[in-house]
C-alpha cells in the first residue's frame, strides 16, 4: 500500500507564487505497493471536476492543471472525469479511479456533503486526496482554493461601490450559487456581513446547480414580485447566473442596476464592457490550479509540500487540513487591462470582438 505523511502548513505563497520544479524521490505505484519508480518516474494521477456549465473547468483549469502535471513529471498520466453536476456520477468516476489504481486523486466535488465516505476509502487504499477549489468533506491530504468567504465580502464591497452615493438604505436583490457548494455559503455569508446594515435584502434565492435559467426565472419572479422600481441592484454569485439576470432585466426594460457577479467569464466581461454587468470577481486560475498540480505530484512521490500550504482550514470533518488560500480582485470597467488582461487570462482580442468593439473603444480597451 502506498504511504504518504500528512504535513502540517508553513511558510508562504501568493497569485504570484512560482512553483519550483519537485526534487526527485518515490513514487506511489499500484494497489499492492510492490511497484516503485525513481523521481524521474511516472505515475497516474486523477483528476474530478464538477460541471460543465462553468466554462473556467474544462477551458482553464483542466488544461492548467495538466500541463503542470507535465512539466514536473513528464512520464505522469492524467485521469480526467466531468461530474455534469452529478454528484452520483462523481461517485462512480471516483471509484473508477480507485479501481483503476491511481497514485493521487485532485476532486472538485460536486456536492461537498456527499464525499467522506469517498475519501475515507481512498485513504483506506492508500491514494491520498487533494480537494480542488471546493472543500471535500472526508481525511483530505491539501485544500486549494481562494479566499471564498472574502470573495464574498469583496462582491458586496463592489456593490455598495457600484450603488454611490445611493447605498444607504439601498434594496439589494441576492441570487445565491448553489446549496450542494459549500463556497457558495461562503459565498453568501462574505457579501451579507457587508451588505446587512446598509442595504436591505428584498429577495433572496439559492441556485440549484448554478443554474443561469433558473436564475433568469428567479430574477423575473423578483420583478413579478417587487416591481421594476422595487429594487436597486443585484447580486448574482457567478457570471453565468449573472447571464440569466441580465436576460430577466433586459426583458423586462429595466436599465441601470448594478448586476455584480464572479468568475471573469469571457460572456460576463464583455457585458461588462456594455455596461450591462457591472463588476465580476477575477479569481486567477492559472496559480490555483499549478500549486494543486504540484502537491498532487509531490504527494504521489512521498515528498514535503507544507511550503506549497500556509494555510488551515476545518471542514465539517476535520480540522487543521493544509491549505492554500489565493486572494481574489473585483473587476470593472475601469480595470480590465490591468486585471485579466494583464495575466493573460483573455486578451483584449478575445474580449473586443466585432460585436464589443465600439463599446470597448468608449472605455479605452483596445
Amino acid at each position: 500500500m502506498r504511504q504518504h505523511l500528512r504535513l502540517f502548513a508553513i511558510g508562504a505563497t501568493s497569485i504570484a507564487l512560482t512553483i519550483a520544479l519537485a526534487a526527485c524521490g518515490e513514487a506511489g505505484g499500484g494497489d499492492d505497493g510492490e511497484e516503485e519508480s525513481n523521481g524521474d518516474g511516472g505515475g497516474t494521477i486523477g483528476l474530478l471536476l464538477p460541471d460543465d456549465v462553468t466554462t473556467r473547468y474544462d477551458t482553464f483549469d483542466r488544461p492548467y492543471i495538466e500541463d503542470k502535471i507535465a512539466e514536473l513529471c513528464p512520464d505522469c498520466e492524467v485521469e480526467h472525469s466531468n461530474a455534469s453536476n452529478d454528484t452520483n456520477a462523481q461517485k462512480r468516476q471516483f471509484d473508477a479511479l480507485l479501481t483503476q489504481g491511481v497514485d493521487v486523486i485532485i476532486l472538485d466535488p460536486v456536492d461537498a456533503s456527499a464525499t467522506a465516505s469517498w475519501v475515507e476509502d481512498a485513504a483506506a487504499e492508500g491514494v491520498p486526496v487533494v480537494a480542488y477549489d471546493r472543500l471535500a468533506e472526508g481525511p483530505i491530504e491539501a485544500y486549494v482554493s481562494y479566499d471564498n468567504e472574502r470573495v464574498g465580502q469583496l462582491q458586496g464591497e463592489t456593490m455598495l461601490e457600484s450603488l454611490g452615493e445611493d447605498a444607504e438604505g439601498s434594496r439589494v436583490v441576492m441570487i445565491n450559487g448553489s446549496p450542494t457548494d459549500p463556497n457558495a455559503e461562503l459565498f453568501k455569508n462574505g457579501a451579507h456581513s457587508v451588505l446587512d446594515g446598509t442595504t436591505e435584502v428584498v429577495y433572496e434565492q439559492d441556485i440549484e446547480g448554478w443554474d443561469g435559467a433558473l436564475a433568469n426565472e428567479e430574477m423575473t419572479a423578483a420583478i413579478d414580485s417587487l416591481g421594476p422600481d422595487g429594487f436597486d441592484g443585484v447580486y448574482v454569485a457567478n457570471d453565468g447566473m449573472a447571464a440569466g439576470v441580465v436576460t430577466a432585466l433586459n426583458a423586462a426594460g429595466i436599465t441601470g442596476v448594478p448586476v455584480g457577479g464572479q468568475d471573469a467569464e469571457l460572456a460576463g466581461l464583455q457585458r461588462i464592457v456594455t455596461g450591462e454587468q457591472t463588476f465580476t470577481i477575477y479569481k486567477a486560475l492559472r496559480p490555483e490550479a499549478e500549486i494543486t498540480a504540484e502537491i498532487a505530484v509531490r504527494l504521489m512521490r512521498g515528498e514535503d509540500f507544507s511550503d506549497l500550504t500556509p494555510d488551515s482550514v476545518d471542514s465539517p470533518t476535520d480540522e487543521g487540513i493544509p491549505s492554500t488560500l489565493l486572494d481574489p480582485v473585483a473587476v470593472t470597467a475601469d480595470n480590465i487591462a490591468d486585471t485579466v488582461v494583464a495575466d493573460d487570462f483573455y486578451s483584449v482580442e478575445d474580449i473586443c470582438t466585432a460585436e464589443y468593439a465600439q463599446a470597448c473603444q468608449e472605455i479605452g480597451l483596445g
